[in-house]
């Protein structure tokens, strides 16, 4: 095992900085269209309940299948995978935005109205200051689940870990599941442990007791 790190270095880094890559793009354009969403549902009350619910429908449905059903309008690669991650994160990012920036006490946003502030002072100043500790958590649960679901994007050429997960599985090369799946699980690990941190640096002394 060793010795094929050794000897594929090169083949195993490529997969894996094609991994965060892809990682990296589908946060970004998850967290801005979660942003989006976000502000719309919170703004237009009547709406927040279903945009939640149909994202949950989505989540619910087997990544392969929905890799399977937009591969006739976006084709084959890293922009479909892109496009199907980003849906999923949705779910979870929605959910933890929505809670942080609407599950506060009432007498904190009347203060904010009764000291001048208009909605988006009150956003900005007051809701996601004390909303940063949902968000971070909404955004470190969907780069875990995205460095797996990227995984099994390797299916449709979006390449990452998954080629070589996959391939060892196709030519029963222990060496290269191994590979795989070390550097995958390392990598949502490695991921999970930085917003962990970041998440315990935005927590109060106070909420800590």
């Amino acid at each position: 095992m060793i010795d094929y790190a050794l000897n594929h270095a090169d083949k195993l880094g490529e997969a894996l900085w094609e991994h965060i890559l892809l990682v990296a793009l589908t946060l970004l354009f998850s967290i801005a269209a979660a942003s989006l969403l976000s502000l719309l549902a919170m703004y237009v009350p009547v709406i927040s309940r279903p945009i939640v619910y149909l994202f949950s429908i989505l989540y619910a449905v087997p990544s392969l299948a929905l890799f399977v059903l937009l591969i006739p309008l976006t084709g084959l690669g890293q922009k479909t995978a892109i496009l199907v991650l980003i849906l999923y994160n949705q779910y979870i990012l929605l959910r933890n935005f929505l809670t942080g920036l609407t599950d506060l006490d009432p007498s904190i946003v009347e203060a904010a109205t009764g000291m001048g502030m208009n909605r988006w002072q009150t956003l900005f100043q007051v809701r996601l200051p004390l909303a940063r500790r949902s968000i971070f958590t909404g955004i470190r649960l969907a780069s875990v689940s995205t460095v797996g679901i990227a995984t099994i994007a390797a299916f449709i050429n979006a390449g990452g870990l998954g080629d070589i997960l996959f391939d060892g599985l196709r030519t029963l090369n222990i060496d290269k599941i191994i590979w795989g799946s070390i550097l995958s699980a390392g990598l949502a690990l490695l991921i999970n442990a930085l917003f962990l941190y970041i998440e315990k640096r935005l927590t109060p002394p106070a909420a800590k007791l």
